[in-house]
């Protein structure tokens, strides 16, 4: 063939292989693809880093260039970076920027068990906030916020008959107990829920309208949690995975690599916040 195909023109995918793969994979540089595996040919690397990108930004995380990850990548967005200083963790950092610790942790290409160090450069998902405060101070109402919501969530757990260490564990990976938080998906809140399940829960669960504050958040994400457990007969793991990847998906298509590592994570956080 004649010519280099326009990046866009096609669907890519593992096997694809052309002028517009190399484009693509040269954009993925930043996102974890290697020099060398920038070669024209649409490998399991390339699919990875594609991945990494499509969820930073927010988008179904299948490893296939389409429409959507084409009009993501013609989008000139500024990332904004952090650099790690002493005595800093996922969670320190996702609170001074009012951001996902999952979501920090994951458009870095990290799991949130790892170590970070100081000096250690880190990407910032979409929507992060550049902090009123200064370094090493904290908001006023920071405190007085989290232990707030973690009587909340307390309070909740015991009505819905949810183990509360495990709503805390799942709110804790979620936001770090911020309900200032959206994500680049629009998943809003302390216990990250995205707007439609929020009126699903509203709708279908409770038959009222919680309010848009943390207390209906965390009232909603907590009988949320319970309907899941409900779905999957008291299966904690399954029940995580359903809150992350959607029953439906479960059922049908098993447990996603992306999909056991959040749940590994909260539950290695259970008790611990």
């Amino acid at each position: 063939m004649r010519g280099r195909p326009l990046l866009g023109r096609r669907e890519l995918a593992v096997g694809a292989v052309g002028w517009d793969v190399a484009v693509l994979e040269f954009r993925l540089r930043r996102f974890g693809l290697p020099a060398p595996a920038v070669d024209g040919r649409f490998t399991a690397a390339t699919a990875t880093a594609l991945r990494r990108f499509q969820r930073s930004r927010g988008l179904v995380a299948d490893g296939i260039a389409g429409p959507r990850t084409y009009r993501a990548l013609s989008q000139r967005a500024s990332a904004l970076v952090h650099v790690v200083r002493p005595g800093e963790s996922f969670f320190s950092i996702s609170a001074r920027y009012r951001v996902s610790p999952w979501q920090l942790a994951r458009v870095n290409g990290l799991s949130l068990m790892q170590v970070i160090v100081p000096r250690q450069r880190l990407m910032l998902p979409r929507g992060a906030r550049v902090p009123d405060v200064a370094p090493g101070a904290q908001a006023a109402d920071t405190v007085w916020s989290r232990d707030a919501v973690r009587r909340e969530i307390d309070r909740w757990s015991r009505v819905y008959g949810v183990d509360p260490k495990l709503a805390r564990a799942l709110a804790w990976m979620e936001s770090g107990f911020q309900q200032d938080v959206v994500s680049s998906a629009g998943a809003l809140g302390v216990m990250q829920l995205l707007p439609e399940t929020w009126e699903f829960v509203d709708t279908v669960l409770l038959g009222f309208r919680t309010p848009r504050d943390y207390r209906g958040n965390v009232r909603a994400g907590v009988r949320y949690l319970r309907w899941q457990l409900d779905e999957f007969d008291g299966n904690v793991r399954l029940a995580l995975a359903g809150w992350y990847q959607g029953a439906r998906a479960v059922r049908e298509r098993g447990v996603y690599d992306d999909t056991k590592e959040f749940v590994r994570v909260v539950l290695a956080l259970y008790g611990t916040v």
